[in-house]
């Protein structure tokens, strides 16, 4: 693992168990010496699962599968491997993932069809699947790992492994929300070289759940970006195991679910943002929020051309109050802009209004907040009402060295 992110948090936090799932890890080997790289997720029977995509066209042979077999909205467990993204490698590809289904399926009694499966690692390279099975049965017969060993065993370039739990109620029933993700380059929307997991023990229909997961992604996966590349691999799940004893819930609009989804939001929201303090190399975490643009998707959009700009990221990276490269990566955009509404604070300190720089420009308060950890950027482009907020890094010679030495 690659020296510990700057950015990351002090610890992993408590995270405790979902009634109703089960955790096991396992080494295989197969890429990683002395380390876990193999997870499994059992899901009770009575689990509803829900889950989002990437939408690259080069999405991986697990990505395909999980497609198909997310729509039944049940599955009986979770496969994740690390090492292997078993992306790019052809009908070698597919058979591997049906084999790997059959032979965990037949360990724990259910159809291949109710095996979901994930991986996360090189492109290109073919998975053999005959270093995975021999570690099924062990997988299976012990399913209490802990949320942080869950956590690390899909870990690839990330320095610190990511998780958050939150606490809420459905109608006056105590509800858990647990989450575990991973991701640190080929970062970018729809989504990232990410995985996550989110369980909860509300009882809750596959179909709500997958409604729920969708806008949630929007306002959190889909939201980060580290490097602009949109990775072949993103998956992200959601489990409700059915476990509380609420009543049943059925309309997303239902407001004794508005606590479950702030907290699921919020969590995702957490989650996100961690993958993007481990981004590769990465020494600032900058927050850019845009306002005033027509629509949502553009304010979004004009967010992302900021987010990923290679001369944004690195004034930042080199903590370089150079504010002009923000006017430019909102003028790429191409959302017709007029600049003259262009207004642009750093640190919550003016820099640019109506259209050019401010009268009383001082860009020493600005040059201080350049050194520090996080950066605020704050855009105005109109009167209209579309805004978004997007969440990325700097760009530093660590991504350089991390990726150049990937497969070393």
């Amino acid at each position: 693992m690659h020296k510990r992110s700057p950015l990351a948090p002090d610890s992993f936090p408590h995270l405790p168990a979902i009634d109703g799932l089960g955790l096991a890890v396992a080494a295989s080997g197969a890429k990683y010496k002395g380390r876990d790289d193999l997870l499994l997720m059992t899901l009770c029977s009575s689990a509803n699962v829900a889950g989002v995509f990437t939408r690259s066209d080069t999405a991986a042979a697990p990505v395909q599968w999980c497609r198909d077999r997310i729509i039944s909205g049940t599955a009986r467990a979770i496969l994740t491997n690390a090492g292997n993204a078993n992306a790019f490698t052809g009908q070698h590809g597919r058979n591997s993932v049906l084999q790997t289904a059959t032979a965990l399926g037949a360990v724990l009694d259910c159809a291949a069809e109710d095996i979901l499966l994930a991986s996360t690692g090189v492109i290109g390279e073919p998975l053999d699947t005959t270093i995975l099975t021999p570690h099924f049965p062990q997988l299976a017969a012990n399913d209490t790992a802990s949320w942080e060993q869950a956590a690390a065993a899909i870990l690839t370039t990330d320095t610190f492994a990511k998780g958050a739990h939150a606490q809420c109620d459905i109608d006056g029933i105590p509800v858990t929300i647990c989450g575990i993700a991973k991701g640190s380059g080929m970062v970018a929307p729809n989504m990232a070289t990410m995985l996550a997991y989110v369980a909860t023990d509300a009882a809750l229909p596959a179909a709500l759940l997958q409604q729920i997961l969708s806008s949630s992604a929007d306002q959190s996966f889909n939201a980060i970006t580290v490097d602009s590349d949109t990775s072949t691999n993103d998956s992200v799940f959601l489990i409700a195991t059915g476990r509380a004893k609420h009543r049943p819930v059925t309309s997303p609009d239902d407001p004794r679910l508005a606590g479950f989804r702030d907290a699921l939001a919020q969590l995702m929201v957490d989650l996100a943002t961690q993958i993007v303090r481990d981004g590769e190399g990465a020494s600032k975490f900058i927050t850019i929020t845009v306002t005033g643009a027509a629509t949502d998707h553009a304010a979004r959009q004009i967010g992302l051309a900021i987010a990923n700009s290679p001369l944004v990221k690195t004034a930042i990276a080199g903590e370089d109050a150079n504010w002009g490269r923000i006017v430019m990566a909102i003028g790429k955009s191409g959302f017709n802009i007029d600049q003259n509404a262009i207004c642009i604070e750093i640190g919550g300190f003016a820099v640019a209004a109506d259209g050019m720089r401010v009268a009383d420009y001082d860009e020493a308060p600005i040059a201080a907040h350049m050194q520090t950890a996080s950066i605020d950027i704050a855009v105005a482009v109109g009167q209209g009402l579309g805004t978004a907020r997007v969440y990325t890094c700097d760009l530093t010679h660590g991504y350089i060295s991390i990726n150049a030495d990937y497969r070393s």
